[in-house]
């Protein structure tokens, strides 16, 4: 049932660059043209490391090949990690003088700050998520490589720009006030119920590529779409709510210090 073991050179490629590039820029660049400025803390570095584990983890052996073979369901877990989990992890562990140096940097600020900001990053990431999940564009990534890896790209893209208002982690892209994050989360839980009904609650197998090929996990095609279908939807929203909440308390203990702060403050 598990895939012949095969290299994903494009996948190692990136993550090569993105790890040894992490490194390089913090502890030599950085170290030596700026050391004054602050760089990763312990904890942006476990950040940064463990969203490539993870993207290693569902893009590598064997579970991209499971869910380009045999089972959307574990094909829609590699997309709800690479669209949920990975990117916030990412700009999470950006330092501060990393993301204004990229992000920031005025040239590119200036074309993303535009499609950075809530209403266009919304659109822009859902339009995308529920058409890599039409049938013609899960036939075309099963059977093109480079079709694949592109729409993968797009949905990571995407998927940056929507946590953007949220995570930036520079300045240059502001993030929106903490109300507005958590309305703006809570709308994106939404969204994603629309396509995964139709999984969830479809009697025939939507995705006629996968053939029977389910059946050697023990499932029937339609069994498969009806789990890939809940776990967009619970999977996602778990992500989503729980990131809310986090949002929530947050936003609660920095209102009661500033209660605290301005009662500390004589009045004349």
């Amino acid at each position: 049932m598990i895939p012949t073991w095969h290299p994903h050179f494009d996948l190692w490629i990136l993550l090569f660059i993105l790890g040894f590039g992490y490194w390089y820029v913090n502890v030599r660049i950085r170290a030596h043209t700026i050391p004054a400025t602050p760089g990763p803390t312990q904890r942006q570095w476990w950040q940064w490391y463990m969203a490539l584990a993870l993207m290693w983890f569902v893009s590598g052996w064997p579970l991209h090949d499971i869910g380009e073979e045999s089972l959307f369901t574990v094909h829609m877990v590699e997309h709800i990690v690479l669209a949920l989990v990975v990117p916030p992890l990412l700009l999470m562990g950006t330092p501060r003088w990393l993301a204004d140096a990229t992000l920031g940097h005025p040239k590119v600020a200036a074309w993303l700050r535009p499609i950075a900001r809530p209403v266009p990053a919304f659109v822009l990431f859902n339009t995308i998520f529920v058409l890599i999940h039409w049938p013609t564009m899960v036939e075309m990534m099963l059977g093109n490589q480079l079709a694949h890896f592109v729409i993968h790209s797009l949905l990571f893209f995407s998927a940056v720009l929507m946590w953007m208002p949220v995570l930036s982690p520079t300045m240059a892209i502001p993030k929106i006030s903490r109300p507005s994050q958590m309305l703006y989360l809570f709308a994106q839980s939404l969204l994603p119920a629309i396509p995964a009904s139709f999984l969830t609650f479809s009697t025939v197998a939507i995705y006629p590529v996968y053939g029977a090929a389910a059946l050697e996990w023990g499932l029937d095609p339609v069994t498969d779409q009806t789990i890939s279908g809940i776990v967009m939807k619970l999977g996602g929203s778990f992500i989503l709510w729980i990131t809310i909440a986090v949002i929530w308390f947050r936003w609660t203990s920095e209102e009661r210090e500033w209660e605290e702060i301005n009662t500390s403050v004589p009045t004349s």
